[in-house]
């Protein structure tokens, strides 16, 4: 973004105007280049940050005063927009490389609260949604493990814990595995349940949708690339902006468990330009946070359609040649 004829240039001259990012962090870029193992990150992130310089949507040919990198600060406060990268004070930007995830959270924060009002919740989610299956998987385990554990599960120690994680790392046993596919339907199907009645009215689930897609109240840019290595450069739509391009057919959500619980979601749209249908479609997945039976449960949610093909989600147009 800063003006550089290549990479090597910009990594030479180490700009001054490239906020927050130290000694350290630039050493580690320069030696990384240097090995030569990254060729296709280190391509990819500067087409995608010429393409920003350049394009009519990003800075238009504006070579920026700074660049602050925000890097692995702890925000002092719930920030809403997943930014790494402030320009001018003005424009953010996310760094999304290889991923598909939006958001990594709490099930009660997401089933219960709509990813509104976040905090720490300490509840077992599978103690909660389906007791008596949990109980039964637990028990076959085990059975696998010895006496010594407790009866129940909700009277596991944290050593415990790390004693059940520690026997079924990888695979269930076959006898485990049939009564972890139960287990597995019933978090799935009670999960469902209780974000079905969280979003009770059509306006819910428009809010919802929008804090899935993770839309703000200001645009911000996403700059990086797909698992497969295509490049991702576009900008995000603010919820005024939704409307007025959109409109909601359905938002709909159902319980299924394929090697674990899983919620997925599927939004379909009109498109109120051109008239066209708009589906966006996602999962939510539902385990433990470090392991078997370890840490309390998280709700990790996928974006299942391509990034350019998402409703409110603009491709950066090209610059012109």
């Amino acid at each position: 973004m800063l003006g550089f004829p290549d990479v090597d240039r910009a990594l030479a001259t180490r700009p001054d105007w490239l906020i927050h990012a130290g000694p350290a962090e630039l050493d580690r870029i320069a030696e990384s280049r240097l090995a030569g193992g990254f060729g296709l990150e280190f391509t990819t992130a500067w087409d995608n940050g010429v393409r920003f310089l350049r394009s009519p949507d990003g800075l238009r040919g504006r070579v920026p005063h700074r660049v602050e990198w925000k890097g692995h600060h702890k925000p002092p406060g719930y920030e809403q927009i997943p930014a790494d990268l402030r320009i001018d004070h003005v424009y953010l930007v996310s760094c999304k490389y290889g991923s598909n995830l939006l958001h990594n959270a709490s099930p009660s924060h997401l089933f219960d609260r709509r990813l509104a009002d976040r905090r720490v919740d300490q509840a077992d989610w599978f103690q909660e949604v389906a007791p008596e299956a949990y109980q039964e998987l637990y028990a076959s385990c085990r059975l696998h493990v010895g006496p010594d554990l407790p009866e129940t599960v909700g009277r596991l120690s944290p050593e415990d814990r790390l004693k059940m994680k520690a026997a079924f790392k990888r695979t269930w046993p076959d006898d485990v595995a049939l009564v972890y596919g139960a287990f597995a339907w019933s978090v799935a199907h009670a999960s469902a349940e209780r974000w079905r009645t969280a979003m009770a009215s059509p306006a819910y689930r428009e809010e919802m949708l929008w804090r899935l897609l993770r839309l703000e109240a200001a645009p911000y840019f996403v700059l990086g690339s797909t698992a497969s290595g295509q490049p991702l450069h576009y900008r995000t739509l603010t919820p005024w902006d939704f409307r007025n391009s959109y409109r909601i057919r359905s938002f709909d959500i159902w319980p299924d468990a394929v090697g674990q619980p899983l919620v997925r979601w599927r939004s379909d749209l009109v498109e109120l330009v051109t008239g066209n249908d708009v589906i966006t479609e996602g999962h939510v997945e539902i385990r433990w946070s470090h392991g078997r039976f370890a840490g309390n449960p998280e709700a990790k949610i996928y974006l299942d359609t391509a990034h350019h093909q998402v409703a409110g989600y603009r491709s950066l147009a090209a610059p012109a040649e």
